[in-house]
C-alpha cells in the first residue's frame, strides 16, 4: 500500500505572483541604492553637471526673453523654457549612463551580478531609476536657479510630484537606450560618440526650446515620435500651468520607459560576453 507523500514546506512552494513582484521591487530598490551611494561619495558630480544648464537658462534664456524673438503667447520665454532645460539636464546625465555598463564589465562586475538570483529586468529597472534619482537631485538646483531669475512656477505639492515623476520616467528611458547602445556597440568610445551625435538632435528636435507651431513639417514629424517632447509637455504643463495633454504624455513616457527596460535587459547579457 503506497503512502501519500507529504506537501513541502511553504518554504519550499513556488512563491505566487504578490510574492515575486515584491521580491522584484526589493531588487530594484536595492540596485537604485547601491547606485545612489556612488553619488554620495562624489557629490561634486551634482554641480558640475548643473553649469550647462545653468548657462542655458541665464545666458540663452534671458537673452531671447529680451529679444522676444520666440512668440509663447502669455508666457515669458524663460517661464516657457525652464521645463525645456530641467528635461535637458536629466537627458544629459542619462543618455551616457552605458558607459558605467562598460566600466562594470570591464571590471567583472557585471559578470557577478548577472550570476546573482536578481533578474536582469531588475538590475536594468535599479540603474535606469537610479539614474532618474540623479536627475531630481539636480533638477533641484536648476529648479532654484528659475526661481531666482523670477520663473513663475507652482507651489503645488501634488504637481510637483508630478514633475518628479516625469523627469524619472525620462531619465529611466534615456538610461536604458544608453545601455542598449552599449549593448550594440560594446565599447566606451563608440558609445560617447553615439551619445554625443543623438544628443542634441532630441534636444533640438523637441519642444524644449520652442513650441511646436514654429517647426516645419518634416520637424514636428520628429517632434511626434520624440520621447522628450512628451516629457516637457508633461513638465510645462505641471510647472508653469500650460495647455497639455498629460494622460498622453504619462502614458508614453511610462511605455516608452517599459519597452526601453526590456529591451536593454535583453541586450545586457551580450555586454558580458
Amino acid at each position: 500500500m503506497s503512502v501519500p507523500l507529504a506537501a513541502p514546506p511553504a518554504a519550499w512552494a513556488e512563491p505566487g505572483p504578490a510574492r515575486r513582484l515584491q521580491q522584484l521591487l526589493s531588487r530594484v530598490g536595492t540596485m537604485c541604492l547601491v547606485e545612489l551611494q556612488k553619488l554620495r561619495h562624489d557629490r561634486s558630480e551634482l554641480v558640475t553637471r548643473a553649469i550647462q544648464p545653468a548657462l542655458w537658462l541665464l545666458i540663452f534664456g534671458e537673452t531671447f526673453t529680451r529679444l522676444r524673438a520666440i512668440p509663447t503667447g502669455d508666457v515669458p520665454y524663460l517661464d516657457f523654457l525652464a521645463p525645456g532645460i530641467l528635461a535637458q539636464s536629466a537627458l544629459f546625465i542619462a543618455i551616457f549612463y552605458g558607459i558605467q555598463i562598460i566600466w562594470e564589465r570591464d571590471a567583472g562586475v557585471l559578470a557577478k551580478l548577472l550570476v546573482t538570483p536578481t533578474p536582469r529586468t531588475a538590475l536594468v529597472a535599479g540603474k535606469a531609476f537610479a539614474a532618474g534619482i540623479r536627475a531630481l537631485a539636480q533638477a533641484l538646483i536648476v529648479l532654484i536657479l528659475a526661481a531666482i531669475l523670477g520663473v513663475s512656477m507652482t507651489v503645488n505639492p501634488f504637481k510637483l510630484l508630478g514633475t518628479a515623476f516625469a523627469l524619472v520616467l525620462g531619465s529611466a528611458f534615456f538610461c536604458c537606450l544608453s545601455i542598449v547602445i552599449a549593448g550594440v556597440v560594446l565599447s566606451r568610445e563608440r558609445l560617447m560618440g553615439i551619445g554625443q551625435a543623438i544628443t542634441m538632435p532630441l534636444f533640438f528636435g523637441s519642444n524644449a526650446l520652442y513650441p511646436v507651431e514654429l517647426m516645419p513639417g518634416w520637424l514636428k514629424v520628429l517632434n511626434h515620435v520624440n520621447p522628450l517632447s512628451y516629457e516637457v509637455d508633461a513638465l510645462r504643463g505641471l510647472l508653469i500651468g500650460t495647455a497639455s495633454r498629460l494622460w498622453l504624455d504619462f502614458g508614453v513616457l511610462i511605455g516608452a520607459a517599459a519597452v526601453a527596460i526590456g529591451v536593454a535587459s535583453a541586450l545586457l547579457g551580450r555586454l558580458a560576453r
